[in-house]
């Protein structure tokens, strides 16, 4: 089997080849160029010591030389150079006690933790697959290498991992992997935050985020996202839904950001209706995208402790939106997310419900003031994927609306209206040399002043605005 390796990852393994020693491109980047994928990321692995990469690079990083880790730099580019190693023995479910280097490419991938993740290759020796991982990949499995519960143990944080790469992969669960991580997804609360957060992230972007459900079923996301479970044993009984609240959830999660699948389904459903004048065709950020799917998640993650049973047995949720975002705050902190990205998942959460622009020009300027300018077109694509995932007995209604709403946003662009403080044509020095005193009051007048101009966008001028302040003062 040949490959084709990145120039930059050749050349590093020919100069450590060069000089006596092995090297081999290792790992997830072997797996994904087996099944065409492009790798992220390329890993090195090798039996030269860490000194020794460092004096045979010009440029290098001490990543985790005390793991046998250095980073190569090449223009600027880095590239994670490990020695061959054998991990001691885990004490605490995360990390080995100590690490031994070895000039044993086999130990060194037999600590490793899937099959289809024990793969090495340089173009000399062709592909190295000792575990089977090739197999794997072509039964469309996850098996761990060797005995699994004994590396759920080295390091709790590869059951969700294992989870991951199912999701990522649309892969499988080997029988026996899955009852190992059963019986230790109580060890998962060994494991940090960070390390959670990362892998959970992966698997809501992935193109399988259902695999949650699994996941639930074996007590991974009781410990990790308990709320989900509540999620999943809480009923929508009522005209606007067809899932329970979990379902719908991940229902929207895989709707989110996908226009093929959103454009599917609404041809599906109302064949007549022109989808693509509704969705939104928009190449989204890593960053953006991780915020729609963690909104997607967690919009109704308060309907569990809000629902009302109404005397007809209809199911209602009230001010779910308001308890969610609040429930979203505490989760996302609790997963050590960076605070913009809570501050905005919240914002949509919050207001995954409200369609306050009430079909007018007014009505979406205030909108855009309200939740930040910047998250409107995030809100209408989580909104896009919420409809979607409810009954289809409203649903033409339902994106009818949202198209008028998508309209509304670009006029209010295209018109150039002011929807925040900054766009308008005064500040608080132009207020003091006005005689408002400095303090409060200045804010007051130009949050006044902003309400105005959001309802005529007309009055946008300084010396209208002037005028204005000098009345309010």
């Amino acid at each position: 089997m040949t490959m084709q390796i990145p120039e930059k990852v050749e050349y590093i393994i020919n100069i450590l080849m060069k000089n006596g020693q092995e090297a081999y491109a290792v790992g997830g980047c072997v797996r994904d160029s087996i099944l065409g994928r492009i790798p992220e990321d390329w890993d090195i692995t090798t039996s030269a010591k860490p000194e020794q990469v460092k004096a045979l690079f010009h440029r290098t990083i001490d990543t985790g030389i005390q793991h046998g880790t250095v980073t190569v730099m090449l223009d600027k580019e880095g590239f994670e150079v490990t020695t061959y190693r054998i991990d001691g023995e885990y004490e605490d479910g995360r990390h080995p006690k100590e690490v031994m280097f070895t000039s044993n490419l086999e130990e060194d991938l037999r600590r490793r933790d899937c099959t289809i993740n024990a793969m090495a290759y340089n173009e000399q020796v062709g592909l190295v697959d000792i575990f089977g991982g090739v197999s794997d990949l072509e039964k469309g499995i996850i098996c761990c290498v060797g005995v699994a519960g004994e590396r759920f143990d080295e390091d709790a944080l590869r059951i969700l991992r294992a989870f991951r790469f199912s999701a990522q992969l649309g892969f499988t669960i080997e029988e026996q992997t899955l009852l190992s991580a059963k019986e230790r997804a109580e060890n998962l609360k060994k494991i940090s935050a960070e390390r959670i957060r990362t892998e959970l992230t992966k698997l809501l972007v992935s193109k399988h985020p259902n695999r949650l459900v699994q996941a639930s079923s074996i007590g991974i996301t009781n410990v990790v996202l308990p709320e989900f479970d509540a999620m999943l044993a809480t009923t929508q009984n009522n005209k606007n839904h067809q899932y329970n609240v979990g379902e719908h959830a991940l229902h929207t999660i895989e709707f989110v950001a996908d226009v093929e699948r959103q454009v599917e389904y609404i041809k599906r459903v109302l064949p007549q209706f022109e989808a693509e004048t509704v969705v939104l065709k928009k190449e989204w950020s890593k960053k953006e995208l991780q915020i729609l799917k963690y909104a997607a998640l967690l919009h109704d993650v308060a309907k569990p402790e809000v629902r009302v049973v109404q005397e007809t047995g209809e199911e209602r949720f009230p001010k779910h939106a308001m308890y969610g975002a609040k429930r979203a705050r505490e989760i996302l902190q609790r997963l050590k997310f960076d605070n913009e990205t809570i501050e905005y998942v919240v914002r949509l959460v919050s207001a995954h419900d409200e369609y306050a622009y009430e079909k007018t020009l007014v009505g979406m300027r205030k909108l855009m003031y309200q939740l930040g300018p910047e998250l409107i077109e995030l809100l209408l694509e989580l909104q896009m994927a919420d409809v979607l995932s409810q009954h289809t007995n409203s649903l033409q209604m339902k994106l009818e609306a949202l198209r008028m709403a998508r309209n509304l946003h670009r006029e209010v662009l295209e018109r150039g209206d002011c929807v925040s403080l900054k766009e308008l044509h005064i500040n608080g020095r132009d207020l003091i040399e006005i005689g408002i005193a400095q303090g409060k009051q200045i804010g007051y007048v130009l949050n006044e002043l902003l309400l105005q101009v959001l309802e005529h966008p007309e009055y946008n001028q300084k010396e209208l605005l002037l005028n204005l302040a000098k009345q309010m003062a």
